[in-house]
């Protein structure tokens, strides 16, 4: 049986990806990979905030959400709240940040980021920020 390898790209990610700049090419194979790629619920709520908080127009916003759906939506459940909860309190992350950790834990998949509070995370790809 083969192993598939997910993928869990967080907002940032996306974000960095969406708007084409250098380092969204750090996140386009897990986002291309779409067969392979695991959305959770929170990620769709924080890139549509940023596109409304950016006064981006509805039929660019449709699009960018669009792309996201391709992957496997997760939303969140119990075990994955309890789950954030215990990965918040050991490593001081923002309820968000926790839920998509939690995600990429329950689907066995690497989280890729560019986030420095997720640096040193077992699992997580973590990329800096080019200034």
């Amino acid at each position: 049986m083969e192993t598939r390898h997910r993928n869990v790209v967080d907002s940032s990610g996306w974000l960095e990806w969406l708007v084409g700049s250098e380092a969204g090419k750090n996140f386009a194979h897990p986002i291309i990979d779409v067969e392979n790629l695991v959305v959770p619920s929170v990620v769709l709520y924080e890139i549509q905030k940023k596109l409304l908080v950016e006064g981006i127009d509805r039929e660019t916003a449709a699009r960018a959400m669009n792309g996201i759906l391709h992957g496997t939506l997760v939303d969140l459940n119990q075990r994955i709240a309890f789950d954030a909860a215990q990965l918040a309190f050991e490593h001081k992350l923002a309820m968000a940040d926790a839920i998509i950790l939690a995600t990429a834990r329950e689907h066995q998949a690497t989280l890729y980021t560019q986030d420095v509070h997720f640096r040193g995370i077992p699992g997580v790809k973590f990329f800096g920020k080019t200034p």
